[in-house]
């Protein structure tokens, strides 16, 4: 059973820039598509990103041009890359494979964006 343990989550202050990672523990993670998703308190699962096993990818309109979403099948990791953090991205974010023979979710990794 694929395994995803997300890493990267902090406290930042508004404009700042994090990195999230989201590690995978079977090498199916090659033929998965990967997802970054939110949940801010007392709102609905989002999703912010994913990205195909062919590198295509695709954003939340909130977060264009802020975010890149990006994998490394040889480190069966993906990442999201944060930058100009705003505090409504507030949020516990969860990695997720999905692929015709499996749907995993990662235990998420909070952010919060604060002065």
């Amino acid at each position: 059973q694929v395994q995803l343990v997300e890493s990267g989550g902090g406290l930042v202050q508004p404009g700042g820039s994090l990195r999230l990672s989201c590690a995978a523990s079977r090498s199916v993670f090659s033929i998965s598509t990967m997802g970054w998703y939110r949940q801010a308190p007392g709102k609905q699962l989002e999703l912010v990103a994913s990205i195909t096993s062919g590198s295509t990818t695709n954003y939340a309109d909130s977060v264009m041009g802020r975010f890149t979403i990006s994998r490394d099948n040889a480190k069966l990791t993906a990442y999201l890359q944060m930058h100009s953090l705003q505090p409504e991205d507030t949020a516990v974010y969860f990695c997720n494979a999905a692929s015709v023979l499996f749907n995993v979710w990662g235990q998420g990794t909070q952010v919060t964006v604060s002065s």
